[in-house]
């Protein structure tokens, strides 16, 4: 199983958070029971809003390699070209 993202990490826990506020708030309760029913509940669409993140699948990047291996002189590799003017007819 892949390990989750810093994004999943991070909406999930949000959506627990403010479930179990929003849900607290709303129900304005104060008995014990109530309030692990909301908390499992929170948990639970936490995990759901984390497992439907989209992730997007790290892609492979080729880098084509010359055959030569040897470094090129700094003061070949930075001098200009030449200018060539066009030759008269």
């Amino acid at each position: 199983m892949p390990r989750p993202t810093v994004a999943q990490l991070t909406y999930g826990s949000c959506t627990v958070i403010v479930s179990t506020l929003a849900m607290l708030v709303l129900s304005q309760t104060s008995s014990g029971p109530l309030i692990a029913v909301i908390a499992v509940t929170s948990v639970a669409l936490g995990v759901l809003v984390a497992m439907t993140l989209p992730v997007h699948k790290r892609t492979h990047v080729v880098v084509a390699r010359s055959g030569v291996d040897e470094p090129v002189p700094a003061s070949v590799a930075a001098a200009p070209e030449p200018v060539r003017e066009p030759s008269a007819p």
